[in-house]
């Protein structure tokens, strides 16, 4: 049970605002948003999903760039609201077609129309798309997604391959004439996390993976969805990744994985099919975790040496493990400097194009960003540090970790492949449009000095 539900722009801006039981008082939003902003002094990090002020209790999860805002004061279950935050957010964003301030401003009608119909004075009645179609008949008003800021994942899917409008369209939306375009998307987004030591062999390797579909199919067809007959799940303790073997081949070894409620498992054991009834949205069908030895897309290397008492020279070479077919975007490279550095100077290779260096002095932190790599690339950063007093010890002790964020399209370090999509036809002449992507992120991606 929630009394208050709003959501929140990046300026702290209320957006949305439903009260529901009166519990709460009417200014939680700004005490809300001015915990949030003010979480540590020194502006950095993030603030916990959940917190407890003046006896109100604050439950929050962020989704392109909007704060999904719970209040309550009674001990209820903190997994159960964030989820439920979370799935408000996807049913908005299934509706709207894009999630941004903009599309929220512009279609607050259907927003709270749709708020109505999910929570009654602070129960959750439904967060299903296909049952709203029911209840909810306010038409989306479209955003032009070509002036968006792009935000967390939905970027990559702004591919020469794909259509952008075929990302921000809602549900709801129809082609010219009133006919629905008959599509269905299904991403393959995975999350890594490694960590490498101070002489680049791997400490520790984890994928956190999931199969997202997201469907404007007419008449709930069923979806047959294939993925590579080689796939096992379960641990045996050995490695059995091939370095040598192509990109989408070879043996891909799952620790576990977990299923939408809707996806029959009848042939899985068999030949590793998925079937499963179309709804329309989005919705995960399959979440997955690999920690067998993988191949890292990126190996980094970072090199710290003493150039005088009040100097040292720092080296950071990045190189791209993956096909030169492929091309990974929006890099960011941090390291770490000793906390008495007072100023860096940069030098990059000849040549380079697109990348910006700069030092936080106050977080004593040097960035290095990269707007693209090409696969087999190597890039190197030579910086010098001034220090304000004179070395003690040994300075990669006092520097470091280096860390790293990127985004690779139509790239996967499992390997996990859809090796076909069948949809049930309705008719000879049923051919809806099938869309498969791959992306490949960085969850925690660190290297030690």
């Amino acid at each position: 049970m929630i009394s208050q539900f709003f959501v929140l722009s990046q300026r702290g801006d209320n957006i949305v605002f439903r009260d529901y039981r009166g519990e709460v008082p009417k200014g939680s939003a700004e005490i809300f948003f001015r915990k949030v902003k003010f979480w540590n002094k020194d502006g950095e990090g993030d603030a916990s999903p959940v917190f407890n002020v003046d006896g109100v209790n604050y439950f929050h999860v962020k989704d392109a760039g909007l704060l999904f805002v719970a209040t309550t004061r009674l001990n209820v279950s903190l997994s159960l609201v964030l989820e439920l935050l979370g799935r408000i957010a996807r049913v908005v964003k299934d509706y709207l077609g894009v999630l941004s301030e903009e599309s929220l401003r512009k279609n607050f009608v259907l927003v709270y129309e749709l708020l109505d119909q999910v929570i009654d004075f602070g129960f959750v009645q439904t967060t299903s798309t296909e049952v709203l179609k029911s209840y909810v008949f306010n038409e989306p008003i479209a955003v032009d997604a070509d002036h968006l800021q792009p935000l967390g994942p939905a970027a990559i899917f702004m591919a020469k391959r794909m259509p952008m409008t075929t990302i921000a369209k809602s549900v709801l939306a129809n082609e010219r004439g009133g006919r629905k375009r008959e599509e269905i998307f299904v991403d393959i987004i995975e999350n890594l996390s490694v960590t490498f030591s101070s002489s680049g062999y791997i400490l520790t390797s984890e994928i956190d993976g999931t199969i997202q579909l997201k469907s404007y199919l007419t008449g709930n067809p069923d979806i047959r969805l294939a993925l590579n007959e080689e796939v096992s799940i379960g641990r045996d303790g050995g490695s059995s990744y091939d370095y040598g073997s192509p990109f989408g081949s070879g043996p891909v070894m799952l620790d576990d994985c977990n299923f939408h409620e809707s996806v029959r498992l009848d042939n899985f054991d068999v030949d590793r099919t998925l079937t499963l009834g179309s709804t329309d949205g989005e919705f995960p069908v399959m979440n997955y975790r690999i920690t067998q030895e993988f191949k890292p897309p990126f190996r980094i290397n970072v090199l710290i040496e003493e150039s005088g008492s009040l100097e040292a020279e720092v080296t950071i070479k990045v190189h791209a493990e993956f096909p030169s077919s492929i091309i990974a975007e929006k890099i960011m490279v941090q390291l770490l400097v000793p906390p008495y550095t007072t100023r860096v100077s940069f030098e990059l290779q000849p040549g380079a194009v697109g990348n910006t260096t700069d030092f936080k002095e106050a977080n004593k932190r040097i960035e290095w960003g990269l707007k693209k790599i090409v696969g087999g690339s190597e890039h190197t950063l030579h910086a010098k540090l001034t220090f304000a007093q004179e070395l003690h010890g040994n300075i990669t002790k006092e520097a470091g970790p280096e860390s790293m964020t990127f985004t690779i399209p139509m790239y996967n370090a499992s390997r996990l492949q859809v090796k076909y999509l069948h949809i049930s036809k309705k008719s000879k002449s049923y051919n809806p449009y099938r869309w498969v992507r791959y992306v490949t992120q960085s969850n925690s991606y660190v290297a030690r000095l």
